[in-house]
């Protein structure tokens, strides 16, 4: 009897354990994902995507228990020109006829010091999945004085190599790494 008493408190506890984090959704009018690159050593463009899905699972006492998962839909992608957009679209880069997304899935949340967290996961990109780690900072996690919800907003940062996801043509004209930067606000769901 005490051992099924024990097995049952045990499951209950892990079931509330597992429903400790709250599902939180992007605000794509205050999200952004950038990314940034070298051409030819005269500048540094960026583009962007327009259109961020998916959701993070927050636990707001202990933030290592959280996780993300995103999706970039590739026909987003914008620029500022429309002709460039096309390019980036096309086989020569994303090949959105067979890849028309890129996704990140968290494995891991750990604290790196003081509102900061590194979030590693799979990036996957032109149908290659590859480890990545985001630094990010914590900017705030409130109630939001407008939705009257709580909300969490955060900013992160990473580098990856293009061709490490097939994606390698034109270098080292065009530069092999690329800069990503993000800034996110999200509203708990509900």
């Amino acid at each position: 009897m005490f051992r099924k008493l024990a097995l049952v408190t045990a499951f209950v506890a892990a079931a509330g354990a597992a429903q400790a984090a709250d599902k939180y959704e992007f605000d794509n009018s205050h999200t952004q994902v950038v990314f940034s690159w070298t051409h030819m050593g005269f500048s540094n463009p960026s583009a962007r995507f327009e259109k961020v899905e998916g959701e993070l699972l927050l636990d707001t006492a202990d933030l290592t228990k959280s996780s993300v998962s995103v999706t970039l839909p590739i026909a987003s992608i914008d620029s500022d020109v429309a002709k460039f957009d096309d390019h980036l679209r096309s086989d020569d880069f994303f090949d959105l006829a067979k890849f028309p997304t890129a996704t990140f899935k968290s494995t891991k949340v750990e604290k790196a010091g003081d509102n900061k967290l590194k979030v590693t996961g799979d990036l996957t990109i032109h149908g290659v999945t590859k480890p990545a780690v985001l630094d990010v900072k914590i900017n705030k996690i409130g109630d939001h004085p407008m939705a009257k919800k709580p909300a969490a907003g955060f900013d992160a940062t990473t580098t990856i190599k293009r061709s490490d996801f097939g994606l390698g043509k034109y270098v080292p004209n065009v530069s092999d790494e690329v800069k990503i930067q993000i800034t996110t606000e999200t509203l708990k769901a509900g």
